[in-house]
């Protein structure tokens, strides 16, 4: 009867923790019998964002990858949430592109109820109460920026929910070789041709020095007047053209030695069938 109570009695307020013990528990009496856990996949990507005198650019490379295989040379990863805010996405593809589809949808709902345009601190504060209440099992790292009536804004969302305001960010596998060019040359209040090639710069860093990124440069720029996609910036990767030709006359290389072993076969049964074709 107690333990009927226990599970009829109403809940208290607060994050429940029940579940992680539980889990703790199953995961150690598991192991005992020889069963392992399941690891986390390492995802390669490079995408950075940084603040500019007018806005906000955004920018990824175009590779993903599946453990060591490269899945597709010419993906997207920047992602639309609202006109005047987009967000770049790394980690496992499929989380990265559902959860951005639901912030969108979410986001529009919550514009038309109040009748406003949608502010980037709404859409990160949507996005960080997602990703924490599934505890980093969603695997996707996210930069929102944007620029609504309080000016441009640049966050990184990390997949346990915990996010940072900054004036330039650099997220996935690659993110330590652009982080060292952005440190490099970021200034506040750079124009906009000159933060373009900065973010350029970013990615090629991550796409040379990291090997699940690769391929090609995307990059987003977002402004109170426009915002503009620039599909394929930059394609460092292209590739090369055949020169040489690979056909060798027969007898270029000798045979050493040849065998000829015969198979002994014996035909025990055969059936014809006529298939109807009417």
């Amino acid at each position: 009867m107690l333990k009927c109570e226990r599970f009829l009695s109403t809940p208290v307020g607060g994050f429940s923790f029940e579940n992680c013990s539980r889990n703790a528990t199953l995961e150690r009496e598991l192991q005992q019998v020889g069963y392992k856990p399941a690891k986390a996949r390492k995802t390669g990507t490079t995408i950075t964002g940084i603040i500019f005198k007018d806005g906000v650019i955004l920018g990824s490379d175009t590779r993903a990858t599946d453990d060591m295989v490269v899945a597709d040379k010419n993906c997207i990863k920047i992602h639309h949430i609202a006109p005047n805010i987009y967000c770049c996405g790394a980690g496992c593809a499929a989380d990265a592109e559902v959860t951005t589809q639901m912030m969108a949808s979410n986001i529009q709902l919550h514009s038309l109820s109040t009748g406003r345009k949608p502010r980037v601190a709404t859409v990160t504060r949507m996005l960080k109460q997602m990703l924490f209440r599934y505890q980093g099992h969603i695997s996707a790292s996210v930069i929102v920026g944007g620029v609504d009536c309080t000016g441009p804004h640049l966050y990184a969302v990390y997949p346990h929910g915990s996010t940072d305001k900054l004036p330039y960010v650099a997220m996935g596998s690659g993110a330590a070789a652009a982080m060292a060019v952005l440190e490099d040359r970021f200034k506040p209040n750079m124009e906009e041709e000159a933060a373009k090639q900065l973010v350029r710069e970013a990615i090629l860093a991550g796409i040379f020095c990291d090997l699940g990124s690769g391929s090609n440069v995307d990059l987003l720029i977002i402004t109170k007047t426009k915002t503009e996609f620039l599909r394929a910036f930059d394609c460092p990767n292209k590739k090369g053209t055949k020169e040489g030709q690979y056909r060798y006359k027969k007898g270029t290389t000798a045979v050493l030695k040849e065998t000829s072993i015969p198979l002994a076969m014996e035909l025990v049964e055969e059936v014809v069938q006529r298939m109807d074709t009417e």
